[in-house]
């Protein structure tokens, strides 16, 4: 049975266009000039996929979504939006929406991202319940607000398929993060695929993201495939990814676009199906102002983001994170060590932090060392020398 597709657009030639378009493709198609009206329709009749303009006199695109998946949660939603309003079709992204297009719309990119959202509709519609409970092996410890609000955004999000962008400053736990949005998710049984984008020189850093095929370049003898089909039906996790050169951004937007890679070498499309979770400790917003970053691909990136806040602004989860790592280090250690003296305790709330979680972690674990064996409390004495002056 041929899908449905309700266009939704105040301009007329804009929904004749895509009514002819989209009905060679063989797809039954309906048209609305307003919300008001393709609401009413929605009423009459199952619809698999809206594909609407953002700006309407009516009603806004959004609040067409936001009403729309009230009673059709299962119909997928495509915006059209003109640059300008890119910020408008990102919030509705975090509501439900499948994509947004810029306009003036490319009809091959159109028609390929129409039949990426009915593949996605027609999977939720064969889909049974899940039964089997989610692992939960990542552990993010804290109790400060900002920390309790972060773990309620990512159980919120876990199983969308939307990009998530994790910023903050080195020593956060920004993978920790993207780790737990992977082992909550449907795709907890597939793979975790993590790259750090500025580890690699950037003549390498295509063919370790997209693959290369035999012959591509001196020495490739036979074909290689890269991260993103490693982590097919899974997450991958670029992280730093404010270092990555002009080139890999064009072809990460358009991967984040059309939903398939081309390896190098080769002008084959191979789809692939991936969750993107991207990490950085820059200001993407001052990158993208002095022109080192694309607006486009930032705006892609940024659909949900994640901010981790430094430990200096968060101390109220130091005496957990400071009684967790020495718990764990105590026992991998075969130490005694039960507790943090309360001197001990104010010398580690006082600290800078300037390497955030990953500084406390490797300090207790150096501390749990270099403690007697027979010692079960850690004290001052047992912390290097810099943290006590």
């Amino acid at each position: 049975m041929a899908h449905t597709i309700l266009i939704v657009d105040d301009e007329l030639n804009i929904r004749r266009v895509l009514e002819r378009a989209f009905t060679k493709e063989g797809y039954q198609v309906q048209t609305a000039e307003g919300g008001h009206q393709a609401l009413r329709l929605l009423e009459e009749t199952s619809c698999d996929l809206v594909l609407t303009d953002v700006v309407m006199p009516d009603m806004t695109g959004l609040e067409l979504l936001k009403r729309a998946r009230q009673k059709h949660p299962q119909t997928q939603f495509v915006l059209m939006t003109a640059f300008g309003t890119i910020p408008t079709a990102v919030e509705a992204m975090r509501l439900g929406a499948y994509d947004f297009l810029t306009k003036p719309l490319d009809m091959e990119v159109l028609r390929k991202v129409v039949r990426n959202a009915l593949n996605e509709r027609t999977k939720q519609s064969r889909s049974a319940p899940r039964t089997v409970s989610r692992r939960k092996q990542v552990v993010f410890v804290g109790q400060s607000p900002a920390i309790q609000q972060i773990l309620q955004t990512v159980e919120r999000v876990a199983d969308a398929r939307t990009t998530v962008l994790i910023t903050g400053e080195s020593g956060t736990g920004k993978e920790l993060i993207a780790r737990m949005l992977h082992e909550r998710s449907n795709r907890a049984s597939k793979p975790f695929v993590a790259v750090s984008c500025a580890a690699i020189p950037e003549t390498l850093l295509e063919v370790e993201l997209f693959g290369a095929v035999k012959g591509a370049y001196t020495g490739a003898d036979h074909d290689r495939i890269g991260k993103f089909e490693a982590a097919d039906g899974g997450t991958l996790f670029l992280d730093e990814i404010g270092d990555i050169p002009p080139l890999i951004q064009v072809k990460l937007l358009r991967v984040l676009q059309e939903r398939e890679i081309e390896r190098l070498g080769s002008n084959i499309s191979i789809p692939i199906d991936v969750r993107l979770v991207a990490a950085t400790n820059r200001n993407l917003e001052d990158a993208v102002a002095a022109g080192a970053f694309r607006e486009d691909l930032f705006y892609r990136l940024q659909v949900v983001h994640i901010h981790l806040p430094p430990l200096r602004e968060r101390r109220e989860d130091i005496p957990l994170l400071a009684d967790y790592f020495l718990k764990k280090y105590a026992q991998e250690n075969g130490r005694a060590l039960q507790a943090i003296s309360p001197d001990a305790m104010r010398i580690l709330q006082n600290a800078c932090w300037k390497g955030n979680v990953r500084e406390l972690e490797n300090v207790i674990e150096s501390a749990v060392v270099l403690a007697p064996p027979d010692a079960t409390t850690l004290l001052p004495e047992h912390l290097p020398p810099h943290l006590v002056r």
